[in-house]
């Protein structure tokens, strides 16, 4: 990714301010040089259930009137101010525009006011990131799997990044979908991922036969047909019986999507050769997608729930790792809302 101007040396800053607003959670987070994560504030903007998904202009106007407190909140539970800041970092995609611009805008304001160097960050590469936090952290060479409600992808690990080599990644929803389409296929509340996890730890998982793109060459993830599949399920069972069997039905859809993941992971580190694997993203919450990923028999890094959703940490950790703009040529800097532009690499 070329933004333009001078690059600062990014090896040694000794306190990072961080920005995360790619959807609709505000984050801030104030995090050491060595990745010790001194603040991880996040702000759930809770008002997008009632539209059972995320409306792009309700989040950026939240996100306007929650970052200022979210970043003093974070400064004040760091014991610090912005004076004593040595760099600030931030999202700039992929993500919805409106919600990154705010970050981003936000950011270069800070930033400028004391003559800041800026680190760009990749929201994919935040998530691989996470992986380098303190205490102990997990260093490369691993297999990733990055798994949330806008991305799935394999990726090999094999420095700190921003450029790591994708093995293979979602050709249609990402996981993280599949579990909110799926759980508003059962009647359950936004955000779809808990409430179908929560209802599936009543239900069998054998008791329905769900696709996991087994077939499906390579490494790469389909789950469109499996949305589709629970739909006809539930359709060719009928309201009534489809309610008395929603938790197996649950339960059934949750072991597809986890056996999908399952698949591709086992592929790749027969492929790779290698035998460390990191788990990032939302679905890294799951519990059933740990509990799985634990039984590979392999060194396993899952990082604690709070830093596998969106959060400003593992931005600060990635702004450790890239190239860094000196005031004022971060000036111009733009965001962006797909991966064209993404720090990780075919």
């Amino acid at each position: 990714m070329a933004y333009g101007g001078d690059r600062v040396d990014s090896e040694r800053f000794r306190v990072i301010l961080a920005l995360e607003t790619s959807c609709d959670d505000t984050c801030a987070a104030v995090v050491t040089e060595q990745g010790e994560i001194r603040s991880n504030v996040i702000s759930s903007q809770g008002v997008h259930d009632r539209y059972g998904g995320v409306v792009p202009e309700i989040a950026s106007r939240h996100h306007l009137e929650l970052i200022g407190d979210v970043v003093d909140d974070a400064l004040r539970q760091a014991g610090t101010s912005l004076p004593d800041l040595n760099l600030v970092a931030v999202t700039c995609g992929p993500g919805l525009v409106a919600a990154l611009l705010v970050g981003v805008a936000t950011a270069k304001g800070l930033a400028a006011a004391h003559e800041l160097p800026l680190a760009p960050v990749d929201h994919l590469h935040g998530h691989v990131a996470a992986a380098f936090l303190g205490p102990v952290p997990f260093e490369p060479p691993f297999l990733t799997l990055i798994a949330s409600g806008g991305h799935t992808l394999l990726a090999s690990v094999s420095s700190h990044g921003p450029d790591y080599e994708v093995l293979g990644q979602t050709l249609d929803d990402a996981a993280g979908e599949a579990f909110d389409k799926g759980a508003r296929l059962l009647g359950l509340g936004y955000p779809g991922g808990p409430a179908l996890e929560r209802l599936a730890r009543d239900g069998d998982p054998d008791a329905f036969e769900f696709p996991t793109a087994r077939r499906l060459g390579g490494l790469d993830f389909s789950f469109a047909g499996l949305k589709t599949a629970l739909l006809y399920r539930i359709r060719d069972l009928g309201p009534d019986e489809a309610e008395r069997l929603r938790a197996d039905l649950a339960a059934s859809y949750q072991r597809a999507i986890v056996e999908s993941l399952v698949i591709r992971v086992e592929r790749a580190l027969l492929q790779t050769g290698l035998e460390r694997l990191s788990v990032g993203g939302g679905v890294a919450a799951n519990g059933p997608v740990r509990d799985r990923m634990r039984s590979l028999g392999i060194e396993l890094h899952v990082p604690p729930r709070e830093l596998c959703t969106d959060n400003a940490a593992m931005i600060a950790s990635a702004g450790r790792f890239v190239d860094v703009l000196s005031y004022p040529d971060y000036l111009d800097l733009d965001v962006y809302a797909t991966g064209e532009r993404t720090l990780i690499a075919r």
